[in-house]
């Protein structure tokens, strides 16, 4: 059953419980990037993962299978995060790369390029002019980020994506998220999918493993919601003051955490 974020427990707190319910178990460990190991900013370039983060996110790693699921395009996550050994999904899951088996691609991300490519140009046609917007051509998607824009400018964003999805309905449709829409091709797809998919296919749909999902965006509620309704995991939502509507949004996640840093100690916890 959803509840109100703002009613979940602390999962440092409850760190006993947690331990507990992983006794004789397997984590298996999904990571947002963007608001979960790296505070949410102004420019998408500036979301540099911390030394200390990096260093837990390895060690973590070292001791069970660790995945990071992102918006951003997979190349861009792993250049960011530079290690190795960590399985990352990028475009919300459509981009898959594991260290063991390589490119893990779903039927779902495959024969978009034109579309996305009208709607890249559409986009920057219809948005020419609007300071503090910017467009991002990902390998799945097209995202409109208008943090640094004025508030009429967003309102005009807002109308232009409004447009498109109209006209292009039965192709697309979009998430939204923090200061930015995202375009995507209208298929079955999500990071939950992403995170069962992954289960699966990376042989972790065992009951002995236990799926991890850490995320702070409107995008990882599908994650939330999937672990739920399978059972087995634990969803924990990242608070980081970005969103001031956000604990009393409903969630079906199971624990919370208030910052970047609480995070850093969590994942530091299960490392050990």
């Amino acid at each position: 059953m959803a509840k109100e974020i703002s009613d979940l427990p602390h999962a440092v707190e409850r760190e006993a419980e947690v331990n507990k319910r992983l006794e004789g178990k397997r984590p298996a460990v999904f990571l947002d990037y963007d608001g979960t190991l790296t505070p949410i900013v102004e420019r998408p370039e500036d979301a540099v993962i911390s030394d200390g983060m990096r260093r837990v996110v390895s060690d973590l790693a070292s001791r069970c299978t660790v995945c990071v699921v992102s918006g951003r395009d997979r190349a861009v996550v792993q250049e960011l995060m530079g290690l190795d050994d960590l399985i990352v999904a990028g475009s919300h899951g459509f981009d898959i790369w594991s260290p063991t088996e390589g490119t893990v691609e779903h039927d779902a991300a495959s024969g978009h390029d034109d579309l996305l490519e009208e709607l890249r140009v559409r986009l920057e046609n219809d948005l020419e002019g609007l300071d503090g917007v910017t467009l991002e051509h990902k390998r799945a998607s097209v995202a409109v980020h208008y943090r640094q824009a004025a508030e009429p400018d967003r309102e005009r964003v807002r109308e232009v994506v409004e447009r498109v999805l109209q006209e292009k309905s039965e192709e697309l449709k979009v998430t939204p998220g923090k200061m930015v829409f995202e375009l995507q091709p209208k298929v079955d797809w999500n990071k939950g999918k992403a995170v069962l998919y992954l289960l699966e296919t990376l042989g972790l749909d065992e009951e002995d493993v236990v799926p991890i999902y850490l995320g702070d965006d409107v995008t990882d509620e599908d994650a939330f919601r999937a672990l739920h309704e399978r059972g087995g995991g634990l969803g924990i939502y990242v608070a980081d003051g970005d969103d001031p509507q956000a604990a009393k949004r409903e969630t079906h996640a199971d624990y919370s955490l208030g910052s970047i840093s609480e995070v850093e100690t969590f994942l530091d916890g299960l490392a050990r």
